[in-house]
C-alpha cells in the first residue's frame, strides 16, 4: 500500500516542524473495534475522535483514548456547550477534508478558517505517545504529544486539554 497524494501536505508540515513520526499502513478501519486489529503492532495510545456540532453551529473534535467511555448526549455538560450531535459526512468533508472513518486531529490541517474547537483528553495527551489517523484509514501515526501540542499550536486552533474520564457512560464506535 502507499499513501495519497494527500496525506503530503501533512507530512510535509510535520516535517517543517521537525517533528517526526512514524506511520504503519493497514487495511482499511472504519470504527475502533475494527483499528483494534492493529493496536498490538503500534505502539502508543490509540485514540478515537469524534466530529461534533452544537446546537448553535460550533464545531468540535473530541480526541480521546479508544477506551474512553463518552456518554454523547451529555458531553456537552462537560465540555461547556449547548447540545451535540454528530457533524455530517459532507461537514465533515467541507471542513476537515476527511471522510468518516479517518476523523483525526491531523485533519485540523485543511480548517483553514479555524472553524473546529479541540478537545484533547488530558489522560490520552499525559502519554509520551499518540496515534491517529494520517487523514486517511488505511494508516496509523505515531506522533509524541508534545509535538501534537506544537502541530496544533502552529495550526493556531484553540485547543483545550481536558479530564474526559467523567465525560459519561456510553461507548462510541467512530474511529
Amino acid at each position: 500500500m502507499t499513501l495519497p497524494d494527500s496525506t503530503t501536505p501533512l507530512f510535509a508540515r510535520l516535517e517543517r516542524l521537525g517533528i517526526e513520526t512514524t506511520t504503519v499502513e493497514h487495511h482499511p478501519v472504519f470504527t475502533v473495534e475494527e483499528a483494534s486489529a492493529t493496536y498490538d503492532a503500534i505502539p502508543g495510545v490509540h485514540c478515537k475522535n469524534l466530529f461534533m456540532k452544537d446546537a448553535k453551529g460550533a464545531l468540535v473534535l473530541v480526541v480521546c483514548p479508544h477506551d474512553r467511555e463518552i456518554a454523547v448526549n451529555q458531553l456537552h455538560k462537560h465540555i461547556g456547550c449547548k447540545r451535540l450531535s454528530f457533524g455530517r459526512a459532507d461537514l465533515l468533508m467541507e471542513v476537515l477534508g476527511v471522510e468518516p472513518g479517518s476523523v483525526t486531529p491531523f485533519a485540523l490541517i485543511n480548517d483553514t478558517e479555524r472553524r473546529v474547537s479541540v478537545i484533547l483528553d488530558a489522560d490520552m495527551m499525559a502519554a509520551e505517545v499518540a496515534n491517529y489517523h494520517p487523514l486517511v484509514n488505511t494508516a496509523t501515526t505515531s506522533i509524541r504529544t508534545a509535538d501534537l501540542r506544537r502541530f496544533l499550536a502552529d495550526l493556531g486552533h484553540e485547543v483545550r486539554e481536558m479530564d474526559l474520564s467523567r465525560a459519561g457512560a456510553a461507548p462510541t464506535a467512530e474511529a
